[in-house]
């Protein structure tokens, strides 16, 4: 079976890849603190399912423990390294195979090899709190290679430490108004495509949440991102072919070995 990739909204999605169900960053929620579902209904059950999850970095948007809770017993978690000591909520998730992993190591489910890679990223439990993790992004390998940054800005060893993937899930805006150092953009995600040149990606992390009563602060920085992607992409990465998905909708990317 082709691999299979469902955007359910924000950074969360479904890779399957040889018949093993991997979930990225779940967030099954309509409102978190300050931030509230804008598009997409929330995703159906069915979206729990995983044979694997996997949490990219510390922000309660990524690593949120009620929807973690929500996974089935024996789901395997891979969590950055020191994740636990940082975010009590997680030990007591005992249902669930919690593994804390770092850039370079490997993890093996069925027929598919799931690689920690490094992100540029604040890694701490936020509003406050030390760097005790790092944050991640996770390259999944069985029929194809898909590369899931989590958030991330540009690095100078993005290349190197990724390799060559097919797929590239990549975060092309935020939650607010304005983005920091350590996240990527439209633009910037467009020089990570243009970069890394996979067959294809799949634009996330953008117009699912949005601060409540920030409606009419700069409201294209909410819906425009995905579409801004697709534009700049087929100027700087004309070979790339881009799913821009709906909520909810999935696509079977082409691989060519």
């Amino acid at each position: 079976m082709p691999v299979e990739i469902t955007w359910w909204g924000h950074a969360t999605c479904t890779v399957e890849d040889a018949n093993v169900r991997v979930l990225t960053d779940p967030l099954f929620v309509r409102r978190l603190a300050h931030l509230r579902r804008r598009r997409g209904v929330l995703p159906p059950s069915a979206a729990w399912r995983a044979d694997v999850a996997v949490v990219s970095h510390l922000h309660a948007d990524h690593l949120h423990v009620p929807s973690l809770a929500r996974l089935a017993p024996g789901t395997r978690l891979l969590v950055p390294r020191g994740a636990p000591r940082a975010v009590p909520g997680l030990r007591r998730l005992t249902h669930l195979q919690v593994s804390e992993v770092e850039p370079g190591e490997v993890t093996s489910v069925g027929g598919v090899r799931i690689r920690a890679v490094s992100a540029r990223h604040d890694g701490r439990r936020l509003p406050v709190g030390p760097h005790r993790s790092p944050a991640l992004g996770y390259v999944i390998e069985g029929e194809a290679r898909t590369y899931f940054a989590g958030d991330t800005g540009l690095f100078e060893d993005m290349v190197r430490e990724v390799g060559p993937v097919d797929v590239a899930l990549l975060p092309v805006g935020g939650w607010g108004p304005y983005l920091g150092e350590g996240h990527l953009d439209a633009g910037r995600a467009a020089e990570a495509l243009a970069r890394l040149a996979p067959g294809s990606a799949v634009p996330v992390h953008y117009g699912t949440y949005w601060p409540i009563g920030m409606d009419a602060v700069r409201p294209h920085e909410f819906h425009a991102p995905g579409e801004e992607f697709v534009r700049l992409a087929a100027l700087r990465a004309p070979g790339v072919t881009v799913h821009r998905l709906e909520h909810g909708e999935s696509v079977r990317p082409e691989v060519v070995r």
